[in-house]
């Protein structure tokens, strides 16, 4: 898989710009703010319909356009497909495959399956669990697009009990019939047991498949200076199992359980989108006892598993690397490279080419304010 072209119209810094690529080594160089990572973002949002920089559409769109549009074709085993995307803060975004219209966007997931580590990946190992969770998700949705579908509805679902679990709050504290206001929540209950239990299961069995590649990747990009490991880590206890039926059933016996907290708070406190990935260096977890250079390492190598996994399961993703070198020493620079060098596509962002081993120096483009231009 690799990317041909990709056309910007008014997404972030760039009124229009078109950047024809080829498989193997591409390097965006530019000096920071220059817009070589508005293009990343750009077949980021293709890949997952998502940034990973921002949590709303409106910054994607140039300042004074109403819209903004990202244009990729894609070839994939001989054959091109052409994702249109139009961004409309505000509205519902469209999209087109092969210049026809699909009926929700997410159906052009899977078109392209990118892998990228950029400098805000530290927060896959220093920050909040929902980094950590958004980063299964997204390599679910790439394994077997149809998780896409499954993350929507349970997010769907819980919004629509918070809002009665608020509402029931809300009317107990002026004095109201608790009853009636939750009449429905056995209702909605079901349904978060049942979509909840795919999204676990999923997530369990992703992070298993996920765990040896982890390993390895560390210990190559670490040079075997620790081990480290993922473990699922559910609310629902450590002995889960991705047995649908069963996470169904003791998803609706911890709502049981957890109902008294939940209307005292007003929100719910029960489901996958309260877990967590448990990140461990030997005996100890990463966050919090990690040195930097660790924490880069494991992030990293969080990436290339995913990468790695991505290619046992016959998918060659696009690899991107965003201003990765600039923060390696020597060592991890060189052995990142060697692990990377035969990727079907990898696209490389620096500042000062230098920072690029001599054996990722592919096609170089040098990007300006709005513009990109292939140095001959």
């Amino acid at each position: 898989m690799h990317v041909r072209r990709v056309e910007l119209v008014d997404f972030r810094s760039y009124e229009r710009v078109a950047v024809d690529l080829e498989p193997g080594v591409s390097v965006l160089v530019g000096m920071n703010g220059m817009g070589k990572t508005n293009l990343i973002e750009a077949l980021g949002y293709v890949a997952t319909l998502d940034s990973h920089r921002v949590a709303t559409d409106a910054p994607l769109v140039r300042f004074g356009a109403t819209s903004a549009v990202i244009r990729c074709a894609i070839v994939h085993d001989g054959r091109e497909l052409l994702v249109e995307l139009e961004i409309v803060p505000g509205r519902a975004n469209r999209a087109r495959l092969n210049r026809s219209p699909v009926r929700r966007p997410r159906e052009v997931l899977g078109a392209l399956r990118m892998v990228l580590f950029a400098p805000e990946d530290l927060e896959l190992v220093r920050g909040d669990p929902s980094e950590r969770r958004r980063y299964l998700d997204d390599l679910l949705v790439a394994r077997q697009p149809r998780y896409a579908g499954v993350r929507a509805d349970y997010d769907r679902v819980v919004k629509q009990r918070n809002a009665l679990l608020r509402t029931a709050y809300l009317t107990r504290k002026v004095g109201g019939t608790r009853g009636q206001d939750l009449s429905t929540l056995a209702v909605w209950d079901q349904h978060l047991a049942h979509h909840g239990a795919e999204l676990l299961a999923g997530r369990i069995e992703l992070a298993a498949a996920l765990g040896p590649h982890l390993t390895k990747a560390y210990d190559a990009v670490a040079a075997g200076k620790s081990a480290a490991s993922i473990t699922y880590a559910s609310r629902l206890g450590e002995d889960v199992t991705p047995d649908r039926a069963a996470l169904e059933t003791a998803l609706l016996a911890k709502m049981q359980e957890r109902r008294p907290a939940e209307i005292e708070r007003g929100t719910t406190l029960v489901g996958p989108h309260r877990d967590d990935l448990a990140l461990a260096l030997g005996e100890l977890p990463a966050k919090g006892y990690a040195s930097h250079g660790e924490s880069w390492s494991f992030a990293l190598a969080l990436r290339l598993a995913a990468y790695d996994l991505l290619r046992s399961d016959g998918i060659e993703p696009v690899l991107v690397l965003d201003d990765v070198f600039a923060e390696l020493d020597g060592g991890r620079r060189d052995r990142l490279a060697a692990l990377v060098s035969d990727a079907a596509q990898l696209l490389v962002t620096c500042a000062v080419p230098e920072d690029v081993p001599a054996a990722l120096r592919g096609a170089r483009f040098d990007v300006t304010t709005g513009s990109v231009s292939r140095v001959p």
